[in-house]
């Protein structure tokens, strides 16, 4: 059931000409922040504090049993015979060596009990990651993926797609990235993380521009009905690139004189206000830079963490109190030469978590800032050649120092390629849905209740929006 339609959220005229400008109309290099200027009003809660969610999303399917492994000796060896044909313990297939998982192998409070007493140890590259577990802020949520009302092996397996509907497009890179970001596949133009930034841009009436901030590029995930995403560099707001003096002039002309033309007049003031911005922006980041060390060299992830965390910085001098960011890093799709690929980005993928977390503890906003990873779907548990096939559900990690962390949440999978929690070779059906884990979020964030509709069209399906891992 989706939120009434009021007039804050009306596709008005306004946001029509703001769309139109993603077609870059402008025959100019102007930067894509310039076509993501958002301006609104929206039926928003008002903050004294400061809250941020940053999602990083690791584009192409990340491989979920060489993230979080079983480790236990029986259910290691399940996992061993079956990603590398033999019961042994070494390293062969596309199975790590369990000597290799001892370091960082997980113990969770409480002498938590999963299915199959299973235990789980992180990729040996994620020794910052264990730590942060350790220090009780970094959850792992178990088995989440989208779906549009919980579903079993045996519904999934039925024809009857009324009574048994499944998100659309299963298996597919760029559908299920959207999936997951919007809960629309491949051309959705408002993500759940936009819809946040609608109801918060109240809380933003200094730079309410500055809501909704994407530091990869074009991510559906902040773009929302009015607080369309704004987009950074690593090194800060995006210029428009560099023009001769005839074509500077030019621009500033068309920019700064009146027209009777209502589209250009809006055209122009949109224009006007992101250059004012890129001023304002990169003023307020001169001389702010975390103590932390990112280590950003040959690490993309870092480097876009690294300015969120400038940004988090900066977040009085801008006047901001909620923001959703969005961050990534591809290379995941590891049908082939997964070995060889996947270990150098879990220890980009660590670096770049560890190195902001300690920056938001350093600037001492770490309860105030709640980080999630996402990606396209899981993969499936069996081989495929010296890789993984596409697949559905995953393990996520939930980081900040407002994580319930030191935990597992949702239902540990069965170390398995033949029980009712997978689709074949391993594949996952998810047992917790997107949206539960997004409305868990959206709630922290500081979402009502009844406006998780219209956040998350299929949350209404589902039982829990409180997840309980923050």
């Amino acid at each position: 059931m989706k939120r009434p339609e009021t007039d804050a959220t009306k596709w008005t005229r306004r946001v029509v000409l703001q769309r139109a400008l993603h077609l870059g109309a402008m025959g100019v290099a102007t930067p894509l922040a310039i076509n993501l200027a958002a301006i609104g009003e929206a039926a928003a809660f008002d903050n004294t504090d400061y809250k941020a969610l940053v999602c990083i999303f690791l584009y192409g399917g990340n491989d979920y049993a060489n993230t979080v492994v079983p480790y236990d000796p029986t259910n290691y060896a399940l996992y061993h015979a079956i990603r590398a044909g033999t019961a042994g313990e070494g390293q062969a297939g596309i199975a790590l060596a369990r000597a290799a998982l001892a370091p960082t192998a997980l113990t969770p409070v409480g002498g938590q009990v999963l299915t199959d007493n299973l235990q789980y140890a992180l990729a040996p590259q994620l020794t910052g990651l264990k730590s942060i577990w350790d220090a009780g802020r970094l959850a792992v949520q178990l088995n989440v993926g989208p779906l549009i009302q919980p579903t079993t092996l045996a519904q999934y397996q039925s024809t009857n797609r009324v009574a048994n509907p499944l998100p659309p497009k299963l298996f597919s890179h760029n559908d299920q990235q959207s999936v997951w970001q919007s809960n629309g596949t491949e051309g959705s133009t408002v993500g759940w993380g936009g819809k946040l930034g609608d109801i918060a841009l109240s809380s933003n009436s200094t730079n309410s521009l500055l809501t909704c901030i994407s530091a990869s590029g074009n991510a559906v995930f902040v773009a929302g009905r009015d607080a369309l995403q704004y987009q950074i560099s690593p090194a800060g707001a995006i210029r428009i690139a560099a023009l001769n003096t005839p074509l500077r002039d030019a621009l500033n002309s068309i920019i700064t004189r009146s027209s009777s033309h209502v589209l250009e007049n809006e055209y122009a003031i949109v224009t006007r206000r992101s250059i004012d911005m890129e001023g304002v922006v990169n003023g307020a980041l001169t001389g702010v830079d975390p103590l932390t060390s990112f280590g950003t060299a040959g690490n993309p992830l870092a480097g876009q963490l690294k300015i969120v965390a400038r940004l988090i910085a900066a977040r009085g001098t801008l006047g901001v109190r909620r923001q959703v960011f969005f961050v990534s890093l591809g290379g995941f799709d590891n049908h082939n030469l997964l070995m060889q690929d996947h270990p150098a980005l879990m220890t980009r993928v660590n670096g770049a978590m560890k190195a902001f977390y300690d920056a938001t503890v350093d600037l001492g906003v770490a309860n105030k800032v709640t980080t999630f990873t996402a990606s396209d779907f899981g993969r499936t548990l069996s081989s495929n050649a010296d890789g993984s096939d596409h697949g559905w559900g995953s393990h996520h990690f939930v980081m900040g120092g407002a994580v319930n962390g030191g935990r597992y949440y949702g239902t540990a999978p069965r170390v398995s390629i033949q029980t009712n929690d997978q689709v074949g070779q391993g594949r996952l059906l998810p047992s917790t849905s997107v949206d539960e884990f997004a409305a868990t979020l959206a709630r922290w964030f500081g979402c009502a209740p009844n406006e998780l509709p219209g956040i998350l069209p299929n949350v209404a399906n589902f039982t829990n929006t409180n997840l309980g891992f923050v």
